[in-house]
């Protein structure tokens, strides 16, 4: 069996990766198989271990990083966040293309230690569309939505570390170059 891709997802917040991505999962014939991130804060109601998150102590976590078991792994908001190297090793060797969604601090960490990984960057036609998008969602408030778009600014300078970048001006557009994209990594040996 053909051991399955690492793929590396980016881009800014608004830019519609997580639309982008509830197209192409639809496809069964690219095998996607979200990672499981492990984090250290409590379970929220609903949530379940092994599907939303792996729940572990600080302490757990801080020796998954010193034994090297972390793909990456940052601090957010007063807990850890990562993903497990085993989890995604264990999808690659069944075969499954494995997709992280992931932010561009992460993303560096992974092309750093996993050299065979696919990465792709889905950028905004424009930071005035992208600041349109999230103010849309009127979800944020001016101070957010000035962060948001200053973060996004800082992002799009590391678009050429990634190896596909691709702009979400149409999103059936973009869904089918994501899909291109991951079937043409896939047929390579």
């Amino acid at each position: 069996m053909k051991k399955g891709l690492l793929i590396v997802f980016s881009g800014p917040s608004g830019v519609g990766k997580g639309t982008v991505l509830k197209e192409v999962e639809k496809d069964e014939e690219l095998k996607i198989v979200y990672s499981v991130s492990m984090t250290t804060r409590q379970p929220r109601e609903g949530e379940i271990e092994g599907v939303n998150y792996f729940f572990v102590t600080p302490q757990e976590f801080q020796e998954a990083v010193a034994n090297g078991e972390m793909l990456e792994y940052a601090r957010y908001a007063g807990n850890f966040y990562g993903t497990p190297r085993s989890f995604v090793e264990q999808e690659r060797e069944k075969g499954n293309n494995v997709l992280l969604e992931i932010e561009v601090q992460g993303a560096k960490q992974v092309m750093e230690k996993a050299k065979d990984c696919v990465s792709i960057f889905i950028t905004p036609p424009s930071l005035e569309e992208l600041e349109r998008r999230i103010r849309g969602r009127q979800t944020e408030t001016e101070e957010k939505i000035a962060e948001r778009i200053a973060t996004a600014h800082r992002e799009l300078q590391e678009t050429d570390r990634y190896d596909h970048v691709i702009c979400n001006d149409d999103l059936q557009k973009a869904v089918e170059e994501v899909k291109a994209v991951i079937r043409a990594e896939m047929e390579k040996e």
